[in-house]
């Protein structure tokens, strides 16, 4: 008689356990931005060149604790170099 009564008692501690999963791994809201000193907005995972003063790092915009953040990805940020090719004169 008891194992009947934890059956119902072990499929409800099963099925909360598996809603508060799926809540947490929840992506998150396509709303949810970084907004860069120049006012222009990212999507969560995209990474932008940040500027404060004279120093420039590369950084991805995440979550952190339901609020989004930039965080440091590498110093410096990658630049364009356009080279000149050596060609013949014939």
């Amino acid at each position: 008689m008891e194992r009947l009564r934890a059956m119902p008692i072990a499929t409800l501690w099963l099925a909360a356990i598996m809603a508060a999963g799926s809540v947490l791994a929840a992506p998150p809201d396509r709303r949810c931005t970084c907004r860069n000193r120049d006012g222009s907005t990212y999507a969560v995972g995209q990474t932008a060149c940040i500027r404060v003063g004279d120093v420039s790092y590369l950084a991805r915009c995440e979550m952190d604790l339901n609020v989004t953040t930039w965080r440091k990805v590498r110093d410096g940020c990658p630049t364009a170099q356009i080279g000149t090719a050596e060609v013949p004169l014939d």
